[in-house]
């Protein structure tokens, strides 16, 4: 297999966080779109991987043991994506667990909130649709939507789930240092997710960057999700400029409202793949 015609896909989410597919309908689906290297990185939980590996050992696919870290820099919102992790690690053990707990902290504050804006059993909805994972944004969105509340993502995160809105509560969630040496400790490579989705200017994205970097990070989603060509453009140069290693991944979380798994365009010349390390 040459590496330039690898089809990779790094980035993903199952039932485990907020996708609507269980792991192994995530593996299937990838597969199905030929994909040849998958990381399922869902959202501060490994929980997922275990049946992820047992659908990858019939398909013919490559699986890469992912997470997807929420953290905080400057007060700042990252995500920070760990590729080849160790799940049983015990420090990243430990900081999954320091996250769910925060996130069920501000689930429940998020319900409380709804309610006392007229909006009723928000957080047992939520925790409906979330199964045995943890409660994301996304099912309270999904809730509020199902509800007629909202019209779809768009309208129910602008009216309800962002700074200033009913059902916003601020998290500090672990420091972007502690995030990426979880990963590195664990043996992974960590990622900045989606680098232009948290409307930085260039000034402060250089700047979390080269943080980044001195935190021993080593790559950057160059393309992702829903970029367009500029923002693939951009990120290309942030890449290059701080000399990080490039990833692609589609951010899927469920059919038919996200960019499809595999269905990503190829890197930009002169970057250097992330999953070469694998292949």
């Amino acid at each position: 297999m040459q590496a330039v015609n690898i089809i990779a896909d790094l980035h993903c989410h199952s039932t485990a966080s907020d996708g609507t597919l269980p792991p192994a309908e995530v593996v299937a689906r990838a597969a199905g779109n030929e994909v040849d290297i998958l990381a399922l990185t869902d959202h501060d939980t490994t929980a997922g991987l275990d049946e992820a590996y047992l659908c990858a050992e019939e398909s013919n696919i490559r699986l890469i043991p992912g997470i997807e870290l929420s953290a905080t820099w400057q007060g700042k919102l990252l995500h920070i994506v760990g590729l080849d992790i160790d799940p049983e690690h015990p420090p990243l053990k430990q900081g999954i667990q320091v996250l769910k707990e925060m996130r069920e902290v501000r689930a429940r504050e998020m319900g409380r909130r709804l309610a006392k804006a007229g909006y009723h059993d928000t957080y047992e909805n939520a925790r409906r649709l979330a199964g045995d994972g943890n409660v994301t944004r996304t099912h309270f969105a999904r809730h509020l939507i199902e509800a007629g509340v909202a019209k779809d993502f768009t309208d129910v995160f602008k009216r309800f789930l962002v700074r200033g809105k009913p059902g916003y509560y601020h998290v500090d969630w672990s420091t972007m240092e502690d995030a990426v040496t979880w990963i590195t400790g664990a043996g992974g490579i960590a990622v900045v997710a989606h680098p232009l989705r948290y409307k930085l200017t260039a000034n402060w994205l250089n700047r979390v960057l080269t943080a980044f970097k001195q935190a021993g990070g080593e790559g950057i989603e160059v393309i992702c999700g829903r970029n367009t060509p500029d923002d693939n453009a951009r990120s290309a140069l942030f890449a290059r400029k701080h000399g990080l290693l490039a990833s692609t991944g589609s951010d899927f979380h469920e059919p038919g409202k996200w960019v499809e798994l595999g269905r990503l365009e190829k890197l930009p010349e002169g970057l250097e793949a992330v999953w070469q390390k694998w292949v």
